[in-house]
């Protein structure tokens, strides 16, 4: 486990939530990206869920399908191919072959993307969030664990995400069921 992911964990207290076993090598063939040790090794442990009562990590074959990681991606995919046509894409999207994997959302509508670039390690994506309803994005050159520690212990704020987030204590709550 990465310092980062053993922070993270610890700010959840999220230990063995997950019994699931995932076909990872499926999942990653259907997002056509390798995904993120760190991210993989979450969901393992604890599930996709909600953080603080704001922020939903999506999961493959979630059970709450509306946080479902391939359903998130291919739906993210195709608003954002009709979104670009109209607005212009964050600076970190301009190289060629680039392209965005969703991680999370809000209660807002915020998305929460890994960055890849061509021939980038997993290890190397970046975060990037972008404002729900605008134009607005943020880039941070850190991965999924790293970036949601930060946030949670305070030593990164958000432009984008909501004031009230992180709340304390903090809270991790494993999706269950589609209500």
């Amino acid at each position: 486990m990465t310092e980062q992911l053993n922070r993270l964990t610890q700010l959840l207290q999220v230990e063995n939530l997950s019994t699931r076993q995932l076909d990872w090598t499926g999942i990653e063939s259907h997002l056509r990206a390798p995904l993120p040790d760190d991210y993989k090794e979450f969901i393992a442990r604890a599930g996709g869920g909600r953080i603080d009562g704001y922020l939903y990590v999506l999961a493959p074959s979630s059970p709450n399908r509306h946080y479902d990681l391939a359903e998130a991606s291919a739906e993210r995919d195709e608003a954002y191919e009709d979104i670009f046509e109209f607005e212009d894409k964050p600076a970190e999207l301009e190289e060629e072959g680039s392209r965005i994997i969703p991680w999370g959302t809000t209660d807002n509508g915020e998305w929460l993307f890994w960055r890849l670039l061509p021939g980038q390690a997993p290890a190397d994506y970046a975060v990037l969030v972008n404002e729900a309803r605008g134009e607005e994005w943020e880039f941070h050159e850190m991965g999924f664990a790293a970036y949601l520690a930060a946030v949670l212990d305070g030593t990164l704020q958000s432009d984008i995400l909501s004031t009230a987030f992180p709340s304390r204590p903090h809270s991790f709550t494993p999706f269950t069921h589609t209500p």
